[in-house]
């Protein structure tokens, strides 16, 4: 089921434009995804291995140890405590930013504020420009139903840009007769498993029905090496089904009715959601990464806003 789109708000939030995506960069000063020196975001958390080592940001000053880099020795320390100290500092992490983004048919529906597939394209952009204005290399991987387009991560505006301008493609030829591939989520996993290295981020950005014993397997491996946060996105009307009486759905010739003041029906439908809900949820506990689901319901920074809110340390429940 397609929802009517009103005359004046026809095109938007039912297809993405790349000026749209571009302009996104505009909001990445509203919601800290990325660490600061002076701000901690509590989404993502520092960018800092945990080992400590030459780096380029100062830690302490230590005794020195057998095996230490004698370039690190801090003499003013030394010649004032006529003791041999060594300064320590944050090895910086230079990880790659990877985001995974589904642009398969099943997400070309909305009754909230936009289509799914919109809704993840602009989260990936968000992404991308927090991500670059961070100075980390950004790449990722668009798929769709028979499809997936990668790129690289590198440092730059372009590598983003592309990203970008293919995700815009792929959503221009979204439409519902499209042949779905309900093993895409997996085969997209695979394929970031084979190209990345060890220590990248990575975001999932799919589908909440894309889960399957496939896709919950390559993520285990996934996440073996790389870290993840998952983003799957949802639609109202993938949680309940309004009580609005006899509703027909067609689809490549096939018809199905569905009578909504059935209550046994809601209640089925609404277990289902439900039980879609709670095994991201198992997931995301099992493989401990971080979970951030979307709904068209609401505008998708002011998701993101909240859900900061509410993880940022010290706040009140």
């Amino acid at each position: 089921m397609q929802p009517q789109p009103s005359p004046a708000n026809a095109a938007h939030g039912i297809r993405v434009s790349l000026a749209e995506l571009i302009e996104m960069r505009h909001r990445v000063r509203e919601v800290q995804l990325f660490s600061t020196p002076s701000q901690r975001s509590p989404l993502i958390g520092l960018h800092h291995s945990k080992l400590r080592g030459r780096g380029v940001d100062f830690d302490q000053v230590r005794v020195y140890q057998a095996g230490d880099d004698v370039r690190s020795i801090d003499w003013r320390v030394t010649a004032r405590t006529q003791e041999p100290h060594t300064k320590l500092f944050h090895e910086e992490r230079e990880r790659p930013i990877f985001i995974l983004v589904e642009q398969s048919r099943r997400l070309f529906f909305g009754s909230g504020l936009m289509f799914k597939s919109v809704l993840a394209a602009q989260a990936a952009a968000l992404i991308g420009w927090a991500a670059l204005g961070h100075n980390d290399r950004i790449g990722g991987l668009v798929y769709g139903d028979q499809q997936h387009y990668e790129i690289k991560p590198r440092r730059s505006k372009q590598s983003l840009l592309q990203l970008l301008n293919r995700l815009v493609r792929v959503n221009e030829s979204l439409n519902s007769d499209s042949q779905p591939d309900h093993d895409a989520l997996s085969m997209a996993l695979r394929r970031a498993r084979e190209v990345l290295r060890p220590g990248s981020l990575v975001f999932v950005l799919c589908d909440e029905r894309a889960l399957n014993d496939a896709a919950e397997q390559q993520l285990a491996l996934l996440s073996r090496h790389c870290d993840l946060l998952l983003m799957p996105v949802s639609d109202p009307l993938d949680k309940a089904l309004p009580a609005a009486g006899l509703l027909r759905f067609a689809q490549q010739g096939a018809q199905l009715e569905l009578d909504t003041h059935d209550l046994e029906l809601r209640q089925a439908y609404r277990a289902q959601g439900e039980a879609r809900q709670a095994r991201w949820e198992l997931l995301a506990q099992k493989l401990r990464v971080l979970l951030l689901p979307l709904s068209t319901r609401a505008e998708m920074v002011e998701q993101l806003r909240e859900y900061l809110n509410a993880a940022r340390p010290g706040k009140k429940q």
